[in-house]
C-alpha cells in the first residue's frame, strides 16, 4: 500500500495580524491609561513643612524605657493605664538619627505599649528653627501590613495558580484606578458618577481579560456586570430620593463639606458612587459565573437555542442569588456591627430607630448591592443567550 506523504504547511492564518492588532490596541490603551493618570495627579495637592513649622509622621525606635508608670485595668478588658517615659531614635525624615524623650500616655482608647527595641510611628511638630516636639502616634504597622498582603498573594498563587496571580493583578489595577484616578479627579471637580461608571467598566473588562483573555465570555461578563451595577445604582438613586438620603446624611459629611471650601469636590453623587464601587465585586462574580456556565453548556450542547440557554442561565443564577445577596448584606451589617450594638444598648424605640440616618444609609447600601446582583443574573443570561444562541448548530442525522 502506497503511503502518501502529506506536506505539513505552517499554520499561519491570521495569527500575526491578530497579534499585531492586539499589541497596537494594548499600546493605545496603555498610553491612554498613563495620560489619565498624569492628568489626575500632575497637580496633586501635597503638604509641605518649613524649617520653622510643620507636622510630620515618621518612624522611630525605642532606645530605652526611662520610666514605666503603667497599671493594668482589670475592669476594662485588661487595658493599660498611666504613662511611660521613652527615649526614641527617629529613623526617617529630616530629623533622622536624632533622639528625643517622649511621654507615652495610656487611656481606654489609646494603648500603644512598646518595649526597648520596638519600632513605632511618631508625630513630629516643628515649632521653630531646629526645635521640634515628638509624640507617640501609633504602632509601626508597615511590615505587618505588607506581610498580610504577601500572605494573601501567596495563597492566591498557590490555590489559584496563574489565574490567581492574574486576579491579584486585576485587583491591583482596580485599586490604582480608584485611588489615583477617581479620588484626584473628584477633587478637581469632574463628574464623580461618570468617572466611577467608566472606571467600573474598565476594571471589569481588565479583570476578566487578565483571567480569561479577550474572548466572548469576558465581554459577556463585563456587559452583564455593568448592567447589574447600573441597576443597583438606579435603585440607590430612587431610594435616596424617596427616603431623602444622600452624602449629607453620612458620617463623613461634615469633613467633606470642609474639603469643598478648598477644592472643586461635588458631594451630590458621592453616596451613590460608594455603592457602585462596593457592589462591583459581587456583581462581577455572578456575571462571570453565568457567562462561564452558558459558554460551557453551549460547548457541550451546541444545538440549544437562545431560549434554552437563557433559562439555563437563569436556573444557575437563582442558585447563586441567595448566598450572594446574603454575603453583601452581611458584609454591610458586619461593618456596622459596633454601631448597631451601641444603638441596641440605648433601648431606642422602633419609631426612632427606623427614622435615623444610619439605618436608612445602611439599608440602601445593602439593598442596592443585592439588587445589582439580582439584575446581573438575567442581564448576563440574556446577553450570553443572544450571542451563543445564534451559533446554534443543527443536530446531525445519523446515516442508516
Amino acid at each position: 500500500m502506497k503511503k502518501t506523504n502529506r506536506e505539513k504547511k505552517p499554520v499561519v492564518g491570521n495569527l500575526p495580524g491578530k497579534t499585531a492588532g492586539s499589541l497596537v490596541l494594548f499600546a493605545l490603551a496603555a498610553i491612554v491609561f498613563v495620560a489619565v493618570l498624569y492628568t489626575a495627579n500632575y497637580d496633586r495637592p501635597t503638604y509641605h513643612s518649613s524649617n520653622t513649622s510643620g507636622i510630620e509622621y515618621e518612624s522611630a525606635r525605642v532606645v530605652r524605657v526611662l520610666e514605666d508608670r503603667t497599671t493594668v485595668d482589670e475592669e476594662m478588658d485588661g487595658i493599660w493605664r498611666g504613662s511611660m517615659i521613652l527615649e526614641v531614635e527617629i529613623l526617617s525624615g529630616r530629623y533622622a538619627g536624632q533622639t528625643a524623650v517622649v511621654e507615652n500616655y495610656f487611656s481606654s482608647l489609646y494603648n500603644v505599649r512598646v518595649t526597648e527595641g520596638d519600632k513605632l510611628s511618631v508625630r513630629i511638630d516643628t515649632v521653630g528653627e531646629g526645635r521640634y516636639e515628638v509624640s507617640v502616634y501609633n504602632y509601626y504597622r508597615v511590615p505587618g501590613l505588607f506581610g498580610c498582603v504577601g500572605v494573601f498573594v501567596l495563597l492566591m498563587a498557590a490555590v489559584g495558580g496563574k489565574k490567581g496571580i492574574k486576579a491579584v493583578l486585576g485587583l491591583a489595577f482596580t485599586l490604582v484606578c480608584v485611588i489615583w484616578i477617581l479620588l484626584p479627579l473628584a477633587l478637581k471637580g469632574y463628574s464623580v458618577l461618570l468617572v466611577t461608571i467608566l472606571i467600573i467598566l474598565a476594571c471589569n473588562f481588565v479583570s476578566f481579560m487578565l483571567i480569561d483573555g479577550v474572548q466572548t465570555k469576558t465581554i459577556v461578563a463585563s456587559a452583564g456586570s455593568l448592567c447589574g451595577v447600573l441597576a443597583g445604582a438606579a435603585f440607590a438613586a430612587f431610594a435616596g430620593w424617596l427616603l431623602s438620603v444622600g452624602t449629607y446624611q453620612t458620617d463623613e459629611a461634615e469633613t467633606l463639606i470642609l474639603i469643598t471650601s478648598t477644592t472643586r469636590l461635588s458631594l451630590r453623587d458621592l453616596f451613590l458612587c460608594g455603592i457602585l464601587i462596593a457592589c462591583m465585586g459581587a456583581v462581577m462574580d455572578v456575571a462571570m459565573s453565568i457567562a462561564s456556565s452558558i459558554a460551557e453548556i453551549h460547548r457541550l450542547n451546541p444545538e440549544r437555542g437562545s431560549r434554552d440557554l437563557f433559562f439555563s442561565g437563569m436556573n444557575i443564577g437563582r442558585d447563586a442569588l441567595g448566598t450572594m445577596a446574603n454575603t453583601l448584606i452581611l458584609a454591610f451589617a458586619g461593618n456596622s456591627f459596633n454601631m448597631m450594638l451601641m444603638i441596641y444598648s440605648y433601648g431606642v424605640s422602633f419609631q426612632q430607630l427606623m427614622n435615623t440616618d444610619f439605618i436608612a444609609v445602611e439599608l440602601i447600601r445593602g439593598m442596592a448591592g443585592s439588587i445589582g446582583i439580582i439584575c446581573a443574573v438575567p442581564a448576563s443570561a440574556f446577553i450570553a443567550a443572544q450571542i451563543w444562541g445564534r451559533e446554534k448548530k443543527p443536530r446531525r442525522l445519523l446515516k442508516k
